[in-house]
């Protein structure tokens, strides 16, 4: 099952290296999880299971780390994440009403990707831009002084990368 599950999953050399690099290192568990979260965007449980494997750290450990770290994702987000943030001043400025209206016009939850895997959301809590409240980023795209109205146009943009 795990040769089968580790196929599924391909390990880009460069990822295999820094996993040697930090192999005996102390807190290697949490960079090795981040450097697996930069390359597939969550965390596969083909690559928690190769980790505990090649790192011989039980299954239940990494899976404590992934689930006690809000950052870390178990199901991959879509294409174009959209975080919203809901640290004080954003939620105080509209935060909240940008997810709702986010959730409207995508159809889907906070967590949830729209069925062409295209976007998820996020409700994150601070991204340091306070004095643009109420922010939401996308694809490292900063947009400021949010409004409900600008959601569509946002969408509309990601959508015409396709």
């Amino acid at each position: 099952m795990f040769t089968k599950a580790l196929e599924e999953v391909k390990i880009s050399r460069e990822l295999k290296d820094f996993i040697d690099l930090w192999r005996a290192k102390p807190g290697n568990l949490i960079m090795i999880l981040h450097k697996v979260q930069e390359e597939y965007k969550y965390i596969p449980r083909e690559m928690a299971l190769y980790l505990s494997k090649e790192l011989n750290v039980a299954l239940a450990k990494i899976y404590g780390v992934i689930t006690f770290y809000h950052f870390f994702k178990l199901k991959k987000p879509g294409k174009y994440n959209i975080q919203v943030c809901i640290g004080t001043a954003c939620y105080l400025k509209g935060g909240g009403d940008l997810l709702q209206e986010l959730e409207n016009l995508l159809g889907i939850g906070v967590g949830g990707v729209t069925a062409d895997g295209l976007f998820s959301i996020e409700g994150v809590r601070c991204v340091g831009c306070c004095g643009l409240a109420p922010v939401a980023v996308c694809d490292g795209e900063v947009f400021g002084k949010l409004k409900k109205e600008q959601l569509p146009d946002i969408i509309a943009k990601y959508k015409d990368r396709q």
